[in-house]
């Protein structure tokens, strides 16, 4: 009978028990704690953080004193807050829609400003003027109907590419800025000419709608012997302007304004 148990202990119970599929442990569940993500927080974490919200050096690219902040994702629709030491600031093709006086304050050592390709359609008047060493500044391919006060050592000022109507640009914008050398004020609904500085090398005032200029526009009507050296290239083509009717308008120049014209 012994014989007879062993024997089926030995055929039976031992390959069923070796045949049976192994049991996996079970998963230890740990719990992870939530630091500063729960409801009281007020954060979602699956919201992104804004433009504004992130550090500007993260955001951009900062290199010796150059802030490049060129097609910034999320979204940048305001000047980021800038390092003390910026001296060129190049924040194009974004969605930046004003310019405030706290945007560029205490920020001594800016050379050059860059904002090309933002939707700009207001600046605070006193937004640049207090910029000792602003040397360029573009604007160009923006909204702005109006101009703000300009600082005095500006070397090129760009706003092509704008809305902006003569009301809004005083015709002594460019008046007292002596070293002023590049003015482009082209593709824009101008329909007089402000005045220009002496020091000018360029301008360019095509594509507006100038209709009339005047013996002193350029040169001045009471003397035939002064002659503008400094200037090297006027823009008046794409205006509603007849040349041939101004024939002392431009006497002064070394050469004629360059473009096609009726």
């Amino acid at each position: 009978m012994m014989q007879l148990r062993i024997l089926i202990f030995t055929s039976v119970i031992i390959p069923w028990i070796l045949c049976s599929p192994a049991r996996k442990p079970k998963k230890e569940v740990v719990n992870i704690p939530d630091y500063g993500l729960s409801e009281d927080s007020g954060t979602d974490p699956a919201v992104s953080p804004k433009a504004e919200e992130l550090p500007t050096c993260l955001l951009c690219v900062c290199l010796s004193g150059s802030v490049y902040c060129e097609e910034v994702s999320p979204d940048l629709s305001v000047v980021p807050a800038l390092p003390k030491e910026t001296a060129y600031l190049y924040a194009r093709f974004n969605k930046i829609t004003k310019i405030k006086n706290k945007d560029f304050a205490d920020l001594a050592t800016l050379r050059r400003i860059d904002l090309t390709g933002n939707l700009i359609a207001e600046i605070d008047d006193g937004a640049f003027s207090k910029l000792p060493n602003l040397e360029e500044l573009t604007l160009a391919e923006n909204r702005l109907t109006k101009l703000p006060a300009l600082p005095n050592k500006l070397m090129s000022f760009n706003a092509n590419f704008n809305k902006l109507k003569t009301q809004g640009v005083k015709a002594t914008a460019f008046k007292k800025l002596t070293r002023l050398a590049y003015l482009y004020l082209g593709n824009n609904e101008l329909t007089a000419v402000p005045h220009l500085p002496e020091s000018l090398h360029v301008v360019h005032l095509h594509n507006n709608k100038i209709s009339t200029i005047t013996d002193e526009t350029f040169c001045k009507g009471n003397s035939s012997h002064y002659i503008r050296t400094n200037m090297d290239e006027v823009r008046l083509d794409g205006n509603p302007l007849k040349l041939s009717q101004h024939p002392n308008s431009f006497i002064c120049l070394q050469s004629l304004p360059i473009g096609w014209y009726n």
